[in-house]
């Protein structure tokens, strides 16, 4: 791995890695929580001619081996973000937008990944700025490195057992998308030129959800497609039928009708990885302030990250990033 400076730090490969993303908007424990059941979106889509579905059982079964959390997919790869966020008024026109730009490079343990804010509204971030942060980086990736050499067997034995309860705890939440939903295949769809088999996802009257991502699931409908020859997801929408509350209610409440898609490409011909969310919707926070939202975020310039990748930390460019 690199300390975000280009510099090769040999760290060792049974440390955890977070999957948690935190937001600093009430849209972002929705987008986790998405990304956490069977969910990715649809633009454009084209019927292909009917033709007998794949038997359901056997092709569910090929896309739970793939389902992942977007962090997961996208923890060994550094990337670009282009992220839009903006304020609507009560007609749904855009009153206030802002778009940042980021680099994101890998996290280490139980943190957030390295996001190196590069362009704010057009206007480069600073060299002076860069560099601060990355010296700050730079400091705690030495630090994480000098605190691994010196960990013992046990400690690592610890770090493996921790790895494996995150993966059960995936597997649980994975279950629990067919534990809360009515998952129904609806057609065979062409998808950017993709065969998919598209499916409906309805919430089960009376089901009872096992894990939190199965509760926040219970509030909404979805349609997903997945490849048929690949068994990725490729797409998938989703639309909250009733409200959600976070913080006990009192940090914020979503309204019906609040909706997030997300989708999916082949990266270099080799792994499917996020490549755009959108959200809109409304609700109130802290119970008082009423906002209507919507945003994008879009995922671009992937590249492996490795103890061999070549990857550096570039200044800033004197252009917008496109």
């Amino acid at each position: 791995m690199e300390d975000g400076r280009g510099n090769q730090l040999d760290l060792p490969r049974d440390r955890v890695r977070g999957d948690s993303e935190k937001r600093r908007t009430w849209t972002r424990p929705l987008a986790l929580a998405f990304a956490l059941a069977l969910l990715c979106a649809p633009a454009h889509v084209v019927s292909q001619q009917d033709a007998p579905l794949p038997a359901f059982d056997p092709f569910v079964a090929e896309v739970k081996k793939r389902l992942q959390t977007d962090s997961a997919l996208q923890s060994g790869y550094a990337f670009s973000e282009r992220q839009t966020e903006q304020k609507l008024n009560g007609s749904g026109a855009v009153k206030e937008q802002h778009v940042k730009v980021f680099e994101v490079y890998p996290p280490l343990p139980g943190e957030e990944p390295y996001r190196r804010l590069i362009e704010e509204d057009g206007r480069p971030v600073p060299v002076s700025e860069l560099e601060k942060k990355d010296r700050d980086r730079r400091k705690k990736v030495e630090e994480y490195a000098r605190d691994a050499a010196a960990r013992t067997p046990s400690d690592r034995e610890k770090a493996q057992r921790e790895y494996e309860k995150a993966l059960r705890e995936r597997a649980r939440d994975i279950d629990d998308i067919f534990n809360v939903f009515d998952v129904r295949m609806t057609g065979r769809e062409t998808i950017d030129g993709h065969p998919t088999i598209a499916f409906s996802l309805t919430p089960r009257a009376g089901a009872k959800a096992r894990t939190d991502s199965g509760k926040m699931m219970q509030h909404f409908t979805a349609r997903a497609w997945i490849s048929e020859s690949e068994y990725e997801l490729v797409r998938v929408e989703v639309e909250a039928i009733e409200p959600i509350s976070f913080g006990l209610g009192i940090l914020a409440r979503l309204q019906p009708g609040a909706t997030a898609s997300f989708e999916r490409r082949k990266v270099n011909g080799e792994v499917w990885l996020p490549a755009r969310m959108t959200y809109q919707g409304g609700g109130r926070v802290l119970l008082l302030r009423k906002m209507r939202l919507a945003g994008s975020s879009d995922f671009f310039d992937y590249r492996r990250f490795s103890v061999v990748t070549e990857t550096t930390i570039a200044a800033p460019a004197n252009t917008s990033v496109k």
